[in-house]
């Protein structure tokens, strides 16, 4: 494995820089310290072909205020908070609201839009952010820790530690969207989605759950088999109209703190290539990419175009802070916050 540094390039936020991880068969990762983020990741289709399957943008500083989350670790809560408010202990935390009436992936900078401090390892890189007292409304000052590693079986495995120094929320998760068809090659709607999860969580019209665990059986939301990603976004059911697509969150079958279960498959007929994703994160966030027109210009000068690609978010359940009935997403500081999630790509 070798690592080593691509790219320096001054900003007024500080140093944007970019590591190349490559194994012994010459695919690699590209990991930018701009949001702890996935900048590529280049593998063989089932013909030996490299392509780069993570999206992404030709000028490294437009990973700073995309609206999209490119790769990136959105925090100090990924997803939202109703109302941009939360109650923890007593007190009423006010949060910015900044995604309809809602708070989303931390506010309008939070953790994805800020610079983290840079740790090349022998087989990765691990990013370091400290997040003071207060920032974007978030009680306590929190210590996060990203530590990305790439093998020679082509797996990514990103593991996300957290502490804090007063009771505070946390959720975090990785923002990147596929394309295993490759970044420049247009829509995934016909990629293959498999979810280990047989409930749903319903929301109302903003995206905040209504508490319920929902039966994906006989509804758009069944990917326990394997289905092409747009078979169903014409169905007429609430969910799919509320986000013009796919931006929901299923609950991972068997899920038990600190153990990784098997969350999901993503498979590209073209190409042959196949991604698998396991997590200690009890809920998956799919997102189908339903609002990428206009984001920046991609890595090989095109523009983004909406489902251009899916994000495939392990995380803790929208909105928990506010729902005592999902799994907590309180940190105190006696505890560690400690979070695995593992991408795998193969062909067949």
């Amino acid at each position: 494995m070798t690592v080593t540094r691509i790219l320096t390039q001054p900003h007024a936020a500080g140093e944007i820089e970019l590591y190349r991880v490559t194994n012994a068969s010459g695919a690699y990762v590209d990991l930018c310290n701009v949001g702890a983020g996935v900048a590529a990741v280049v593998v063989p289709d089932r013909e030996g072909r490299m392509a780069d399957v993570a999206l992404g943008y030709r000028n490294p500083a437009d990973y700073i205020g995309d609206g999209a989350c490119f790769g990136k670790i959105p925090g100090r809560f990924a997803n939202r908070i109703a109302g941009g408010r939360f109650v923890l202990d007593g007190h009423t935390c006010r949060l910015a609201v900044n995604n309809g009436p809602n708070h989303l992936h931390g506010g309008p900078t939070g953790f994805a839009n800020r610079i983290w401090q840079s740790h090349p390892q022998k087989d990765g890189v691990t990013f370091t952010y400290r997040s003071p007292d207060g920032e974007e409304g978030y009680p306590g000052t929190l210590c996060v820790r990203a530590s990305y590693t790439w093998n020679d079986d082509c797996e990514l495995v990103l593991r996300l530690e957290a502490s804090c120094d007063a009771p505070t929320v946390v959720n975090l998760t990785n923002h990147s969207y596929w394309n295993l068809a490759g970044e420049q090659s247009g829509p995934v709607l016909d990629h293959e989605l498999r979810l280990y999860a047989s409930r749903w969580l319903p929301t109302d019209d903003t995206l905040i759950p209504d508490g319920t665990l929902a039966d994906v059986a006989g509804t758009p939301m069944d990917f326990r088999t394997p289905k092409a990603l747009g078979r169903d976004m014409g169905a007429d059911f609430p969910a799919l109209a509320y986000g013009k697509g796919y931006d929901n969150c299923w609950a991972v079958d068997g899920w038990r703190p600190d153990v990784e279960s098997p969350v999901a498959e993503l498979h590209d007929p073209r190409t042959g290539r196949r991604m698998t994703v396991r997590s200690t994160q009890p809920g998956v966030q799919v997102y189908t990419g339903n609002w990428l027109a206009g984001s920046p210009l991609s890595k090989s000068g095109r523009s983004y175009n909406d489902y251009d690609g899916v994000a495939i978010e392990c995380q803790g359940f929208p909105d928990a802070p506010n729902h005592p009935d999902f799994p907590s997403a309180v940190l105190r500081p006696e505890q560690s916050y400690r979070q695995t999630i593992r991408f795998r790509f193969c062909t067949e």
